[in-house]
């Protein structure tokens, strides 16, 4: 799955699709193009006067802008966010509660650092091959298939 395709995927097909399965590649490249949009906006609200606010001054106008869209960003992309990181945990064969459980735990001082650790391992694994329990596999065969054939 390309980035393209994969953003497409999480914003429009599966916007609050909690059920099935999401690819490693699905959930990383739409938690790339999240970081990279964050990163412009908050590069773009400092650059236009949002840094004042660090500084105890009155910010600027399109600062103030860049911020408030960036807010909007964030929260817009919250349940598709929260849904494409259920359904990654559903093609490791997990329960989506785990992703709950990971939320309450990051509150705890030490344990919370821990539990994104863990959080992060089991993001990055390899899911299930074949269907289990959530639905098919998202590659649709790719595991199946020859290497060197």
């Amino acid at each position: 799955m390309g980035f393209k395709e994969a953003i497409n995927t999480v914003l429009k097909q599966k916007y609050a699709t909690f059920q099935g399965r999401a690819a490693r590649s699905e959930f990383w490249y739409f938690f790339l193009f999240v970081t990279i949009v964050g990163i412009v906006l908050m590069g773009l609200a400092f650059a236009t006067g949002g840094g004042a606010m660090l500084e105890g001054r009155q910010p600027g106008g399109l600062g103030i802008v860049f911020f408030g869209i960036y807010a909007i960003f964030y929260l817009a992309i919250l349940i598709p966010s929260i849904a494409v990181s259920v359904r990654r945990l559903h093609d490791r064969n997990l329960s989506g509660w785990w992703y709950l459980g990971m939320i309450l735990a990051s509150f705890v001082p030490f344990v919370g650092f821990i539990a994104s650790l863990a959080f992060l391992v089991v993001m990055c694994l390899k899911g299930t091959d074949g269907e289990n329990k959530y639905g098919p596999d998202p590659l649709k065969g790719a595991a199946n298939a020859e290497v060197f054939s």
